[in-house]
């Protein structure tokens, strides 16, 4: 007998065995039966024996079939399982994403939901870049950037995914030392935390009629997080997205109809990489997670 035989018949000869005869093998496993009757041929060439006397009645298992059975069981049954492990293993999403995002959106708001994502993809590792400038994606220094303006690069996909709400907060003991301001024109008169260069929070006096100037502000900064941190130490008032002071429950909306404009939120991606399998896993988790946690 030949030691080399081809397991991969077994499959053909156990439905043949299980149905009894070529046409039930065939319809079980939707082939046909010259196809199931060459396979046992070849494997009853490879071992040396007979498998079945062919009847008018169908197929008769001889006894050397039927010892053979319970080993082409056990090799159907690991090659299954093998196909299984196999399948699942290359359904897993495996690599890194670069992911560019604020200040803010990286310290706050992005932890938990990548947290949520790290139990949905635990092959995906993340490489975090965490700057208020615009992180180039055409230069590839990440993968997929959180923009708060619209990517314009025809090389880029955008999906905008939600927008950046803004208030007037301040910490419970600042307003219990200095009151709480009750119109927009009494902010002037309360320590007020604005920027360095960026002249957004003036513009926004100017818009209301109160035009201020850089020393209407007792602490200025660009730095987003110094800034919330002054705003949580009780320096003065602040300007601040309210998915940020949601956080901090010693923080207190003040002027809730003082409308601020929002911010749209942009999740973009570079063209050529946007069809990778693990960037379009990160990015679309991103894209169903953070509308709500905004």
């Amino acid at each position: 007998m030949k030691h080399d035989f081809d397991w991969s018949l077994a499959r053909s000869f156990l439905a043949a065995l299980d149905c009894g005869s070529l046409l039930g093998a065939s319809r079980m496993l939707g082939t046909s039966q010259p196809t199931i009757g060459r396979h046992i041929a070849e494997l009853e060439a490879q071992l040396g024996v007979d498998l079945f006397e062919r009847t008018g009645r169908g197929l008769l298992p001889t006894d050397t079939a039927l010892r053979l059975a319970d080993a082409a069981r056990q090799m159907e049954s690991g090659a299954l399982q093998l196909a299984r492990t196999v399948s699942q293993s290359q359904s897993r999403i495996r690599g890194t994403v670069r992911l560019a995002a604020s200040q803010p959106v990286a310290c706050l708001l992005l932890p938990p939901i990548l947290a949520r994502m790290r139990v949905a993809q635990p092959d995906i590792q993340v490489e975090l870049v965490v700057s208020n400038g615009v992180s180039n994606l055409l230069r590839r220094e990440a993968d997929i950037a959180l923009r708060m303006v619209q990517p314009d690069q025809a090389t880029l996909v955008a999906r905008r995914i939600g927008k950046v709400t803004l208030g007037v907060y301040a910490h419970r003991d600042y307003l219990s030392r200095h009151g709480t301001p009750q119109h927009p024109r009494d902010l002037l008169d309360h320590a007020l935390i604005g920027n360095d260069r960026d002249d957004a929070i003036i513009r926004g006096f100017a818009a209301m009629g109160h035009p201020v100037g850089p020393e209407q502000f007792v602490l200025r900064t660009d730095d987003l997080i110094a800034y919330w941190e002054a705003v949580r130490a009780g320096i003065g008032i602040g300007f601040v997205s309210d998915y940020v002071a949601r956080t901090d429950d010693a923080i207190v909306a003040i002027l809730p109809r003082l409308k601020i404009p929002a911010i749209p939120m942009w999740l973009a991606v570079h063209r050529e990489i946007r069809t990778s399998a693990r960037i379009r896993a990160v990015f679309d988790h991103l894209a169903a997670a953070i509308p709500a946690a905004l």
